[in-house]
């Protein structure tokens, strides 16, 4: 009995402390987890470069996109493509809307179509070097998500996450770094005037706190949106027998419609380790990619690894643009301080090239001739 009195008394103790002093410790714990959060939404915008990244990334698929379908802009979007039936009746997600049916209005002019594509491409174009962003976005995505949901058969699931990430992008601050626009908003950052003016400088209209807020919860957005696609995927796969015996790459790297180069297809899938690897691998990364996120140690291999997938899915599979998309969501998890390291390097680097002596000219022929006789004169004593 005096044992189980010994033990009782301190557990006694323990418990009357916590039950004094725990929620005070409980709410003060909360309260600067609350404070933490309050100031990443609130105090600045993060990944500022990542998102400027991005920004062009998705620029570039879009135009390469447009660039490589132009040739076939008609059989593929315009009237060569009634066959189908896409022109009798709109059947995409944003069908009766006519905000997003001006392509839709047109697709039987294919000189209208000639003319909606140059567009897009000049949009693109802009957004990519970053000219007028703010304003060209919204046009861009709008008249992007018409051409897109307009061809029955001529999209994949990139065209979805490009377009869920352009629009998510509309609030964030994606012009602010490697663009003209930031440049304009350097010589214009104290300027007045009003909203369409400040809009057309690329100067803030609405508060700092607010605009910090839309552009970091806009970044959670597009990092969930990227977890549910890698994890969903992962979990898919799982279930199906090809990715648990290690054999499911082999099938669509042998099918002509996702095989542009049979020859390296055939060859990289001649050693099976190399097929369990990139199938079996796959599913782990995927499922592992948010978790891998929250350290440094694991976030640059899983990026690195990531990257490297996708660059496999557009060259073995002939997904670029799938790719590519992928790739600039991906970019908000890589630190400013590391884009901005990059951009330094480059910036030697060039500098150094610039500043490097010139080459000394070549010596004549006849000079090199003559400068080897006197030579072996002198060696022979002449």
């Amino acid at each position: 009995m005096a044992g189980k009195s010994n033990l009782v008394a301190p557990l006694t103790r323990i418990w009357s402390a916590f039950w004094k002093e725990g929620p005070a410790h409980l709410a003060q714990a909360g309260r600067g987890v609350v404070a933490t959060i309050d100031g990443w939404l609130l105090d600045s915008k993060h990944a500022m470069y990542g998102i400027a990244v991005a920004r062009m990334i998705f620029a570039a698929a879009a135009l390469g996109l447009l660039l490589t379908n132009f040739n076939t802009r008609h059989y593929t979007y315009g009237s060569g493509a009634a066959w189908s039936g896409q022109l009798e009746e709109a059947n995409g997600s944003f069908a009766g809307n006519p905000l997003f049916e001006v392509f839709f209005s047109i697709a039987r002019n294919d000189a209208a179509v000639t003319v909606y594509f140059l567009m897009l491409i000049v949009l693109a174009a802009a957004l990519l070097v970053g000219y007028r962003a703010r304003l060209i976005l919204p046009a861009f995505l709008v008249l992007w998500i018409g051409l897109i949901e307009t061809p029955y058969f001529g999209g994949d699931q990139g065209d979805n996450a490009l377009r869920i990430a352009l629009f998510l992008m509309l609030f964030t601050d994606h012009s602010a770094r490697w663009s003209f626009d930031a440049r304009r908003r350097g010589r214009s950052a104290n300027s007045t005037g009003t909203i369409p003016a400040k809009l057309w400088r690329g100067t803030r209209i609405l508060p700092a706190g607010l605009t910090n807020l839309w552009h970091n919860l806009a970044l959670v957005a597009l990092a969930c949106q990227v977890f549910m696609i890698y994890v969903s995927g992962a979990l898919f796969k799982a279930g199906g027998e090809p990715w648990q015996n290690g054999t499911a790459i082999y099938g669509p790297l042998h099918t002509m419609r996702f095989g542009p180069w049979p020859e390296l297809s055939e060859l990289i899938t001649t050693f099976g380790w190399v097929v369990a690897l990139g199938s079996i691998g796959s599913v782990m990364l995927q499922v592992c990619f948010p978790g891998a996120l929250l350290f440094r140690w694991t976030r640059i291999p899983v990026l690195f690894a990531m990257i490297s997938f996708h660059a496999g899915i557009a060259l073995l599979m002939g997904l670029p643009w799938f790719s590519l998309a992928m790739v600039g969501i991906d970019a908000i998890f890589i630190r400013d301080i590391t884009w901005e390291r990059m951009a330094n390097w480059f910036k030697r680097s060039a500098r150094a090239n610039e500043e490097a002596p010139p080459a000394p000219a070549p010596v004549p022929d006849e000079l090199v001739d003559t400068g080897e006789r006197e030579t072996e004169r002198v060696s022979v004593g002449v």
